[in-house]
């Protein structure tokens, strides 16, 4: 499955790696090619939520919309309605469990791996299709197999980062410079003075060491600091002092665009936690309200930068039940 230009060297690399397995295990393969729905379903939503100072996880709507959206639909047009029973197969590290009348998605058995964060917006509808083995072994475990049937793969170092960045970009942001012009604001302080200037509010991250060098010699502004906020609206990026400045964390948020993996609101609410990055640990949720496809999550504890755009997700223990898109949160 190509999704980005068919000359890129991770697509090039990939391929052919694919092809020396399926030689090895004596397996037909077949390359699909879905980047220009990669281009419409991900990559400019990406890039028009960097434009308004979000920050989005493009790995999650690869997942929905690409790997288990246009693929399936590539399979059931091949498959459906002949003799042939099918699955998709992939090596995420996640589970697919069944229950009584529907299946679930979990956490891997590898928490070190676990890829459950980025499967948690797939459509339910497809679950019943899928065969995620890995998510059953530790990555460990996962390399001597590999190594005992002697595949290519098996010393192949894990993929790292977005296969359309290339290697010559050493920093993201001038990456997204190519696709996003210029918009030029002040860098400001909380008691609103300018102290210098972006380029773009997209090249600044919540919670990331500010670039600007401020007095050191006045212990007002001595030390240094981070990005606490990105206002659209004035187009403006604040900063305080410490990484630990209490206006760097939150325990509420509120999230649009919340689907539940079942379709619906469980029963159970009990003990449940939250993600807003992928292998980070379960934080605790003390509340959590549900107005349409809108909740809030009031979190046991405060936590540190967490930023419009990225992806929730809520557990209760290692099962998957919802996620959506942060788009506020409060002190």
């Amino acid at each position: 499955m190509a999704n980005w230009s068919q000359s890129a060297k991770c697509t090039e690399g990939e391929w052919a790696a694919v092809q020396k397995v399926c030689e090895q295990l004596q397996m037909p393969c077949e390359r699909v090619n879905f980047e220009k729905e990669y281009w419409a379903d991900v990559f400019q939503p990406m890039i028009d939520m960097y434009e308004q100072g979000l920050t989005p996880n493009p790995d999650l709507g690869c997942n929905k919309f690409i790997k288990f959206g246009k693929m399936i639909e590539h399979l059931a047009a091949k498959y459906d309605g002949t003799e042939s029973k099918w699955w998709l197969a992939t090596g995420h590290y996640a589970r697919v469990e069944k229950a009584s009348n529907h299946f679930n998605l979990h956490r891997a058995y590898d928490g070190n791996k676990d890829q459950s964060y980025y499967l948690a917006s797939i459509p339910r509808s497809v679950l019943h299709r899928l065969l995620l083995p890995l998510g059953h072994h530790t990555k460990v475990e996962v390399r001597k197999m590999a190594a005992d049937l002697g595949l290519y793969t098996a010393s192949k170092p894990d993929s790292q980062g977005l296969c359309f960045v290339s290697p010559d970009h050493t920093k993201f942001r001038h990456f997204l410079d190519e696709f996003i012009p210029p918009k030029p604001g002040n860098i400001i302080t909380e008691d609103g003075k300018i102290w210098g200037k972006h380029s773009g509010i997209w090249h600044a991250t919540i919670g990331q060491r500010s670039g600007i060098s401020m007095p050191q010699g006045d212990p007002k502004y001595s030390g240094v600091w981070f990005v606490s906020e990105k206002r659209r609206d004035t187009n403006e990026i604040v900063i305080v002092k410490g990484g630990a400045n209490e206006n760097l964390f939150s325990n509420k948020l509120k999230t649009s665009g919340w689907v539940w993996l079942q379709g619906k609101v469980p029963d159970d609410l009990q003990n449940i936690s939250f993600q807003y990055r992928s292998l980070q640990d379960p934080i605790p949720i003390e509340e959590l309200t549900v107005e349409g496809d809108e909740i809030t999550i009031t979190a046991k504890t405060k936590q540190r930068a967490m930023a419009p755009g990225q992806s929730i997700v809520v557990y209760q223990g290692n099962r998957v039940l919802g996620s959506g898109v942060l788009s506020q949160t409060y002190k």
